[in-house]
């Protein structure tokens, strides 16, 4: 019988502690597609990110060829800005230098893909914009369009954008986000005070005049 051979002093012995590390790497890995393919929210920025994404590319494509050409745009066709997102993360947002038919917030599809943004959340913020600290802006994206955005040209005294975001974030639930995305687009484009912007969107919680303000507080103040 021939015996086993050992190993070659040539060859380096395994590394116990580079396998538990890869295997470490492989779990993180596994884990982070399963939190996105369990959560709703994500789920929905992927599929109908991904939808909008491949639909308005073409349109998007033409825009900036037109903003790249213009002389009224002698800094290109896109903007670069950087905004807070998801556990305090900076990250840049490359928009179109235009805001005519709300290409700029289409541009953005891209980070929703990715996962720097929602389609549907708070206001994206600059680092040093002081509410970009509020601890309840940690935990969700900023989104492309947000319960802020969709009641902006409400006549109502309490429908301040940061309140509406503070609510958002507290109360937020997959329901609300189709409510929100189906409004947007008759938000942006209804004068103040009119039309589906000023009607009551239903979340989990009521927001109340007193919501989230102070003692004391006066919107006329």
């Amino acid at each position: 019988m021939v015996p086993h051979p050992g190993p070659s002093p040539a060859d380096p012995a395994p590394d116990p502690a580079r396998r538990r590390g890869t295997k470490g790497a492989l779990d993180r890995a596994l884990d982070h597609v399963l939190d996105h393919l369990l959560d709703p929210k994500r789920l929905l920025d992927l599929t109908l990110g991904t939808l909008l994404l491949t639909l308005t590319a073409p349109l998007l494509a033409a825009a900036a060829l037109a903003l790249a050409l213009s002389p009224r745009h002698p800094g290109g066709a896109f903007t670069h800005e950087p905004r807070v997102g998801l556990d305090g993360r900076v990250f840049t947002a490359r928009s179109l230098a235009t805001r005519r038919h709300r290409l700029d917030l289409l541009s953005r599809l891209p980070h929703v893909v990715r996962g720097e943004m929602s389609l549907v959340g708070p206001a994206p913020l600059a680092p040093g914009d002081p509410r970009a600290a509020a601890p309840w802006r940690q935990h969700v994206r900023p989104g492309l369009t947000g319960l802020a955005q969709v009641r902006r040209r409400s006549p109502w005294p309490w429908d301040e954008p940061v309140l509406l975001d503070q609510h958002y974030v507290e109360h937020h639930w997959i329901g609300l986000d189709l409510v929100i995305l189906a409004r947007t687009p008759a938000a942006a484009t209804a004068p103040y005070g009119a039309g589906p912007a000023a009607a009551r969107i239903p979340a989990q919680g009521h927001l109340s005049d007193t919501d989230h303000r102070p003692r004391g507080y006066s919107a006329a103040g």
